[in-house]
């Protein structure tokens, strides 16, 4: 398996697998997590980092610089291989990314209801630093909002 940079067009393959990955989220959701042109238009202020083997991409990441801080968001990881510590892997890789780019930090937005991310996190290092609203426009069957959580990167 082999931790590359995304192109644009790998832009589909992203979609199908961010939505596939984030299926879990219909208990609160009533629709796939992103579009191909929300994936294309991240292309122009970040980067989506990809672990794949010779068959499919197994996972992604999107990383979107700021200043010495990163960004780091939609980490999805195929259904089919999820518990085969490919979220750590690629979690590994975004954070040596991170720091061979001159980032200092990254933060990154859970939502509350997805109550084993935050152990998940926190077992990475990474600390809880606030809440945010959920994205506006989004349309929820149940009351949500982000928790914030940041890492220093050594």
């Amino acid at each position: 398996m082999q931790t590359r940079l995304a192109e644009l067009s790998d832009a589909p393959a992203i979609t199908a697998l961010i939505n596939a990955a984030f299926s879990v989220e219909w208990f609160f959701l009533e629709s796939d997590r992103i579009t191909l042109a929300e994936v294309q238009t991240k292309f122009s202020s970040g980067q989506f980092l990809l672990l794949q083997d010779s068959d499919a991409l197994a996972a992604c990441v999107y990383l979107e610089p700021k200043g010495e801080r990163a960004y780091l968001g939609l980490l999805s990881v195929d259904p089919l291989r999820q518990k085969q510590g490919l979220s750590r892997r690629l979690m590994d890789a975004a954070e040596h990314h991170c720091r061979t780019t001159g980032r200092r930090f990254i933060d990154l937005t859970i939502v509350n209801l997805r109550e084993e991310l935050p152990g998940y996190y926190r077992h990475l290092g990474y600390v809880e630093c606030g809440t945010s609203p959920f994205t506006p426009g989004i349309h929820t069957t149940r009351p949500c909002h982000f928790i914030n959580m940041s890492k220093e990167l050594c």
